[in-house]
């Protein structure tokens, strides 16, 4: 499924062949992401880091991520009868905390998290649109500009995007108006029920809510452990692919027991011989 979207050698420009074939590679950037492990700690069964990492960062640069997640995104929008255009959906953030050093790392005070801020859209159905990260102590309201900008060259059917109540305030409401006269999207805040504390589950935001639930079951995401931004972000598409591709193959991704490599399964079948 993901094979035919990944860049295509052309054999007359020579070079070697592939050692390792890329569906390996795959499986060892999966491994990664789903199990939260170092680079250097993967498995002598998959490929070695310093391969997967390199593809990685080759996808990452090229925008192989970035189509690949698209074209998925359509495929599953297509399987569930909606046009592959929105034309509605849900932006919120979620502050990471951040273990190493690296490019724009802030300080969250609200949060009081020293990390990086994951501003993602989706659509109605909890799939991603855009994903930015940044700095942690980027306010809300400028990484939602970050967000929304061009968003409508993309996406050209997208009227209206729902927000929670932390982009605007009492003194404050310019997002608004910038959302409708710099971005064409016609931004609504969903509000609290002020009579009701604690969590509360509100009409469109739990969409969102839900998606960064699918993201936090992948353990590199559990934190930020990237030292760029767009890896941070590639990371994100990693596992919204991950999700779609088992979706269309009607696969359950989330095993009951713990993970099993193939160099577990080769000395599982060895003892059972003996």
């Amino acid at each position: 499924m993901i094979e035919p979207l990944l860049p295509q050698r052309d054999p007359r420009r020579g070079g070697r062949p592939l050692r390792y074939p890329r569906r390996l590679v795959i499986d060892t950037i999966l491994y990664v992401l789903r199990t939260g492990t170092a680079w250097r700690h993967v498995p002598h069964d998959l490929a070695p880091w310093d391969v997967a990492y390199r593809w990685f960062r080759c996808w990452s640069a090229d925008g192989t991520w970035d189509r690949v997640h698209d074209r998925l995104r359509d495929l599953v929008r297509l399987a569930e009868g909606r046009d592959v255009q929105p034309s509605a959906a849900v932006l919120d953030s979620q502050t990471a905390h951040s273990h190493e050093g690296g490019e724009a790392i802030g300080w969250d005070a609200g949060k009081r998290t020293r990390g990086r801020k994951r501003h993602i859209l989706v659509d109605t159905s909890g799939l991603l649109l855009k994903a930015v990260v940044h700095a942690a102590s980027v306010q809300e309201r400028a990484g939602a500009k970050l967000v929304l900008a061009g968003i409508t060259r993309t996406f050209p059917l997208l009227g209206l995007v729902w927000a929670d109540q932390g982009y605007v305030n009492r003194i404050d409401a310019g997002l608004l108006d910038w959302a409708r006269e710099h971005a064409g999207i016609e931004l609504q805040i969903v509000p609290r029920n002020a009579d009701v504390k604690g969590f509360q589950v509100l009409p469109r935001r739990w969409v969102v809510e839900r998606t960064f639930s699918w993201l936090g079951r992948c353990r590199r995401l559990a934190r930020d452990y990237e030292r760029k931004p767009a890896h941070a972000e590639a990371m994100i598409k990693v596992a919204m692919i991950r999700l779609m591709a088992a979706r269309l193959a009607g696969e359950d991704i989330e095993p009951q027991g713990p993970i099993e490599t193939e160099a577990a399964r080769r000395l599982n079948d060895e003892l059972n011989q003996e």
